[in-house]
């Protein structure tokens, strides 16, 4: 895309824009869960990239840093959202990540649990998932482009449209 600019957003870090030459894009997705939210009547796009399911394993953290957490960080971006303009029937979220750790034994499943805390958090907004690509093992990059609203996933050397 010629004319673009392109917004990284860092592990525990969100982002939102009404910049049609904007793309946002996250790396390196394991088990932390990437989130996009789009309006197309509003025109505004955003994504998270939370680390961890909940605040309360640290809630000093997270009043500092409220994107390291799933449920703090999706209620912030869809508060960012919302002062944008969005609103709850018009936002398309999508959604990548939650691998399996690399915990042998399985103990702590973050990965399914930051999944399972996003769910919830957008259930009780009644904002529902359009699109996912979540669990396995394989890193993901997620992509926004804020032209269209198009929203892909790169692992390996596959492209994933959501």
């Amino acid at each position: 895309m010629t004319g673009t600019s392109e917004r990284i957003v860092g592990i525990s870090d969100m982002f939102i824009t009404a910049d049609p030459s904007s793309v946002i894009v996250t790396y390196s997705l394991g088990s932390c869960i990437g989130l996009t939210l789009f309006d197309p009547k509003a025109c505004v796009g955003g994504m998270l990239h939370a680390m961890m399911p909940l605040s309360s394993a640290d809630p000093q953290k997270a009043a500092s840093k409220p994107a390291m957490y799933t449920d703090t960080g999706v209620a912030a971006l869809l508060q960012a959202m919302f002062d944008r303009g969005a609103t709850r029937r018009s936002i398309v979220a999508k959604v990548a990540g939650a691998a399996t750790d690399m915990d042998n034994d399985g103990l702590f499943r973050i990965g399914e649990r930051n999944y399972m805390v996003l769910r919830k958090v957008l259930w009780k907004n009644d904002i529902l998932i359009a699109a996912e690509d979540v669990g396995g093992s394989a890193p993901r990059t997620l992509v926004l482009e804020m032209e269209t609203g198009r929203t892909f996933v790169k692992s390996g050397d596959a492209v994933k449209d959501l």
